[in-house]
């Protein structure tokens, strides 16, 4: 099938690549030119397990192309997506100004019967607003149908190769055979393809990413409860999660979420809600929890230096939103570096993929460590602040040997206090109040 996928962010990027894995000829198309040249250099501009060979290998058998053309990728193909970012505007709603600008695009484009295919998330009723704008433009036939992603970042490809579920909105029985055929390589171990109206579609992204926010700013403030009472967080989780109904995962206490999604279209909905006159507590309370989580964290640490950090030294242990991903927006390190800055605090840090990233948010006013070890030297105290592997079985003896003092505050709970303890380190967490100084 001939496709075209119109924005190469994550999404995009992702979703052509693992298209034209399946044998399609696909085009991705974006106005970047120095990132089109790199991508078609091999060069990728965002880390992903598995992206960067995909696209080698599909680029090399010519089944993946890229241009910033997308007048021509529209005219060469059936099955266009529309993947360009929708950013949070000022109000708490998805900005939706790229997405109206490419259905413009593509309205001048047709040339026949095309399959138009929302798959950035957007709000309910858009893909109405996307067919008035194209119709605008064509006297061609068409359907705009809504396809919404739910690739996790670190496992997205493995994510669209092998979905749990795939959800098709259209109101077009021809539009949805043409999908359904797209898909049908993607689902032969059996799980669904879930045909529903247009808006259902558009909803349920946004329904499945807030109930998962909701599970995290939960899983929080149960674990800020446990320390107060004196109960263990890692316990009482573990206690939930042998309930079938409540399920084992999105409900690990630590620093709130992060990354493009989940502030982004918790904020949505409720803009929604608060659109057609409905309340929406629940998801309020969500966002201000996850907010409030990472702040509570910085507590901590100036409960434990009596509030006075000026001068003092952080090792810091991950800047990312998540592991296996470069990914820092909305990342909890973000606020918890800054805050510790404003206080005259020093931070050293040091992070598998996002230094690049980090470098554009910080600039020169934190040290960028080579290695996670170095960015203990003279450190006053580690942070752990995002959970990758390499951090859960380090050196102890060796952290012990670098820190000034035997202390940690992890924000991700990756550690066991007990033996921490014993081996003589101070060690704060979440959802367990270890109350221990030396």
């Amino acid at each position: 099938m001939k496709i075209c996928v119109i924005g190469t962010g994550y999404v995009g990027l992702v979703v052509g690549t693992c298209l034209a894995e399946m044998g399609n000829s696909v085009i991705c198309v974006d106005s970047d030119l120095k990132k089109l040249e790199l991508l078609e250099r091999g060069i990728i501009p965002i880390y992903e397990p598995g992206l960067e060979e995909l696209i080698i290998s599909n680029v090399k058998e010519k089944r993946l192309t890229f241009t910033s053309n997308t007048e021509y990728a529209v005219k060469n193909s059936t099955v266009c997506f529309i993947a360009v970012g929708t950013p949070q505007d000022e109000d708490g709603s998805a900005d939706l100004k790229y997405v109206y600008q490419v259905a413009d695009e593509i309205g001048k484009a047709l040339n026949g019967y095309k399959v138009i295919v929302d798959k950035s998330t957007v709000p309910v009723g858009t893909a109405d607003e996307v067919s008035k704008i194209i119709r605008k433009n064509t006297e061609f036939e068409f359907d705009v149908v809504s396809n919404p992603e739910f690739l996790k970042q670190g496992a997205a490809v493995e994510d669209f190769l092998k979905p749990d579920r795939v959800i098709i909105g259209s109101n077009s029985r021809h539009a949805t055979e043409i999908m359904q055929e797209l898909y049908a390589p993607f689902m032969r171990t059996g799980n669904p393809v879930i045909i529903m109206d247009v808006k259902s579609a558009e909803m349920t992204k946004y329904a499945s990413n807030s109930f998962l926010a909701v599970k995290i700013s939960y899983a929080n403030e149960i674990a800020n409860i446990c320390e107060k009472v004196g109960a263990d967080a890692e316990m009482v989780r573990i206690g939930m999660c042998a309930d079938k109904r409540i399920g084992q995962q999105f409900l690990f206490p630590g620093l709130g979420y992060g990354g493009s999604c989940f502030p982004k279209d918790v904020k949505a909905l409720i803009k929604t809600a608060a659109d057609n006159d409905c309340d929406s507590k629940l998801l309020e309370a969500c966002d201000i929890v996850n907010k409030k989580q990472r702040l509570l964290f910085v507590d901590k640490i100036l409960k434990f230096y009596n509030n006075d950090i000026k001068d003092k030294t952080f090792a810091v242990w991950g800047l990312s939103f998540k592991p296996k991903t470069n990914d820092m927006r909305e990342a909890p390190s973000i606020t918890i570096v800054n805050a510790l800055l404003s206080l005259g605090a020093k931070i050293k840090a040091y992070d598998p993929k996002a230094f690049e990233l980090a470098r554009t948010i910080f600039k020169d006013d934190i040290e960028y460590s080579k290695d996670a070890y170095s960015a203990l030297e003279a450190s006053d105290a580690l942070l752990v602040l995002t959970e990758w592997n390499e951090f859960k079985r380090p050196d102890f003896d060796k952290i012990k040997s670098l820190l000034k003092t035997p202390l940690i505050f992890d924000g991700r709970n990756i550690y066991n206090s007990d033996k921490l303890i014993k081996r003589g380190f101070m060690y704060f967490c979440i959802g367990k109040n270890t109350n221990i100084k030396g």
